[in-house]
Protein backbone atom coordinates (compact mmCIF):
# COMPACT_ATOMS: atom_id res chain seq x y z
CA UNK A 1 0.00 0.00 0.00
CA UNK A 2 1.24 3.49 -0.79
CA UNK A 3 0.12 7.03 -0.03
CA UNK A 4 0.92 10.47 -1.38
CA UNK A 5 1.27 13.00 1.45
CA UNK A 6 1.94 16.72 1.54
CA UNK A 7 4.37 18.22 4.04
CA UNK A 8 6.66 21.22 3.90
CA UNK A 9 5.08 22.40 0.65
CA UNK A 10 6.15 19.21 -1.15
CA UNK A 11 4.48 15.94 -2.04
CA UNK A 12 5.97 12.53 -1.23
CA UNK A 13 4.93 9.04 -2.33
CA UNK A 14 5.46 6.82 0.72
CA UNK A 15 5.19 3.09 1.37
CA UNK A 16 4.73 1.09 4.57
CA UNK A 17 8.07 0.75 6.49
CA UNK A 18 9.85 3.09 4.06
CA UNK A 19 12.40 5.69 5.22
CA UNK A 20 12.12 9.16 3.65
CA UNK A 21 13.88 12.54 3.90
CA UNK A 22 11.34 15.38 4.34
CA UNK A 23 11.55 19.06 5.24
CA UNK A 24 12.34 19.71 8.91
CA UNK A 25 9.65 18.63 11.37
CA UNK A 26 9.41 19.76 14.98
CA UNK A 27 10.14 16.89 17.34
CA UNK A 28 12.82 14.65 18.76
CA UNK A 29 14.19 11.31 17.64
CA UNK A 30 11.64 8.58 18.33
CA UNK A 31 8.61 10.91 18.33
CA UNK A 32 5.50 9.85 16.42
CA UNK A 33 4.01 12.29 13.91
CA UNK A 34 0.76 11.91 11.97
CA UNK A 35 0.11 13.44 8.54
CA UNK A 36 -3.56 13.96 7.72
CA UNK A 37 -2.99 15.73 4.39
CA UNK A 38 -3.18 12.57 2.28
CA UNK A 39 -3.65 13.26 -1.44
CA UNK A 40 -3.87 9.68 -2.72
CA UNK A 41 -4.02 6.10 -1.46
CA UNK A 42 -3.37 3.02 -3.55
CA UNK A 43 -2.15 -0.53 -3.69
CA UNK A 44 -4.96 -2.30 -1.82
CA UNK A 45 -6.78 -4.69 -4.21
CA UNK A 46 -5.59 -2.50 -7.13
CA UNK A 47 -7.92 0.30 -6.02
CA UNK A 48 -6.60 3.86 -6.02
CA UNK A 49 -8.38 6.63 -4.11
CA UNK A 50 -7.71 10.23 -5.11
CA UNK A 51 -8.65 13.11 -2.83
CA UNK A 52 -10.15 16.45 -3.78
CA UNK A 53 -7.68 17.76 -2.63
CA UNK A 54 -7.32 15.52 0.46
CA UNK A 55 -8.83 12.19 1.44
CA UNK A 56 -11.13 12.58 4.43
CA UNK A 57 -10.23 10.47 7.51
CA UNK A 58 -6.99 9.14 5.98
CA UNK A 59 -3.67 9.56 7.77
CA UNK A 60 -0.07 8.39 7.65
CA UNK A 61 1.83 7.79 10.89
CA UNK A 62 5.61 8.22 10.88
CA UNK A 63 8.39 7.99 13.43
CA UNK A 64 11.25 10.50 13.46
CA UNK A 65 14.50 8.61 12.87
CA UNK A 66 16.99 11.49 12.63
CA UNK A 67 17.23 15.29 12.47
CA UNK A 68 20.05 16.25 10.10
CA UNK A 69 21.29 18.62 7.42
CA UNK A 70 21.11 17.86 3.71
CA UNK A 71 24.02 18.07 1.27
CA UNK A 72 25.53 21.52 0.72
CA UNK A 73 24.16 23.60 -2.14
CA UNK A 74 26.58 26.16 -3.61
CA UNK A 75 25.23 29.46 -4.97
CA UNK A 76 27.76 31.26 -7.17
CA UNK A 77 27.09 34.70 -8.66
CA UNK A 78 29.34 36.34 -11.23
CA UNK A 79 29.29 39.37 -13.49
CA UNK A 80 31.75 39.17 -16.31
CA UNK A 81 34.45 41.83 -16.67
CA UNK A 82 33.43 43.45 -13.36
CA UNK A 83 35.51 41.35 -10.94
CA UNK A 84 32.27 40.51 -9.15
CA UNK A 85 32.12 37.03 -7.65
CA UNK A 86 30.10 35.79 -4.67
CA UNK A 87 30.05 32.24 -3.37
CA UNK A 88 27.57 31.11 -0.73
CA UNK A 89 26.78 27.68 0.64
CA UNK A 90 23.61 26.44 2.30
CA UNK A 91 22.69 23.20 4.07
CA UNK A 92 18.94 22.67 4.42
CA UNK A 93 17.68 21.08 7.64
CA UNK A 94 15.78 17.87 6.97
CA UNK A 95 14.15 15.10 9.00
CA UNK A 96 14.52 11.40 8.29
CA UNK A 97 11.21 9.63 8.96
CA UNK A 98 10.05 6.00 8.85
CA UNK A 99 6.44 5.24 7.86
CA UNK A 100 4.88 3.04 10.53
CA UNK A 101 1.24 2.92 9.48
CA UNK A 102 -1.10 4.05 6.69
CA UNK A 103 -4.73 4.49 7.82
CA UNK A 104 -7.80 4.70 5.63
CA UNK A 105 -10.76 4.98 8.02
Amino acid sequence: MFAVIETGGKQYRVHQDGVYKVEKLAGNIGDKVSFDQVLMLGGAENVTTVGAPFIKDASVEVEIVEQMKDKKVIVFKKQRRQHYRRKKGHRQQVTLVKVTNIHNK
